[in-house]
């Protein structure tokens, strides 16, 4: 007995049409501004592993005790001496300290912008209300208050320690002001520079190392054609040199109208002739960065 097979169907006759519900959005929009306070603020956090993996927390943890430790204990001792003053001016700290600020450094800037140029989400980025500009000023903004929180923390310390102390108030409090300004204006540079190196290779530990590279070597040849300069009576050269390292800039602007005294080679700090040079150099340099960056995810987000 024959069976009858059925008549195959053409593909257009198997098409449906299925309403799953979707809807076009009717809420409010929050915008660029929004996006980029969001962006600025997961950034910030991202700098120190917040809402991130445990391991992800240790280093940046770590180097902040690291920094706020030695600040503890100069205090203790202060307060356990009965001493007139502390061991350490304001101004004085971060260049103590400015091998872990620059590790900190070279730890968090290619961890700030790397990823997303591994990962290729710089154009995600964009493809939204945020705009370049709003992209690298977050990015800044989070990077330079991470290390702002890093720097002025162990001040505060010096600080409390010093009023509970006993020492003088008004003192206390304009050193106090004296260091935070420096510690701003070195939180600035310091994250211009990372992130502009870190911003060229998606690679992290190329990023890491190249940082490190940057403001260590920078600051040992800096200081070594000072200590040259001074040796063989060029003193005047000195000052002039130490424009060729961030961490020298940071100590000559300090020196020259904080009151801070000079780690140069002699304790030769500049003029304030020069230290206006000096701090033209700093604001250039900061300007500069935002501007290599602005250009540089102008073509990344193409």
């Amino acid at each position: 007995m024959a069976v009858e097979q059925p008549m195959p169907t053409a593909p257009g006759d198997q098409t449906r049409i299925h309403n799953i519900g979707y809807r076009n959005y009717d809420g409010p929009r929050l915008g660029r501004s929004y996006a980029t306070r969001s962006l600025y603020s997961q950034s910030l956090r991202g700098a120190y592993g917040l809402g991130r993996s445990i391991k992800s927390k240790v280093l940046p943890m770590l180097l902040f005790v690291v920094m706020c430790v030695p600040a503890a204990i100069m205090v203790a001792v202060a307060v356990a001496t009965k001493a007139k003053d502390l061991p350490v001016d304001y101004t004085r700290y971060a260049i103590i300290m400015q091998a872990v600020i620059s590790l900190y450094v070279a730890s968090q800037a290619p961890q700030s912008v790397s990823r997303d140029l591994r990962f290729k989400t710089v154009p995600l980025y964009f493809s939204r209300p945020i705009e370049t500009a709003d992209y690298v000023r977050a990015k800044f903004a989070a990077l330079a208050s991470a290390l702002f929180v890093l720097t002025a923390a162990p001040l505060i310390v010096l600080y409390v320690g010093a009023l509970l102390a006993k020492l003088d108030f008004a003192d206390q409090t304009e050193g106090f002001g004296q260091g935070l300004v420096s510690v701003a204006l070195l939180s600035l540079l310091f994250a211009g520079i990372g992130l502009v190196i870190a911003s060229v290779t998606p690679r992290r530990g190329f990023g890491i190392a190249a940082v490190i590279a940057v403001l260590t070597i920078s600051y040992g040849a800096v200081s070594t054609l000072q200590a040259i300069a001074d040796a063989q009576g060029s003193s005047s050269a000195v000052p002039w040199i130490g424009l060729f390292s961030p961490v020298t800039l940071i100590d000559g602007v300090q020196s020259a109208f904080l009151g801070a005294s000079s780690a140069f080679p002699g304790a030769v700090g500049p003029t304030h002739a020069e230290g206006v040079v000096y701090v033209l150099v700093v604001l250039g340099l900061i300007a500069a960065a935002y501007g290599l960056l602005l250009r540089r995810y102008k073509k990344v987000g193409l």
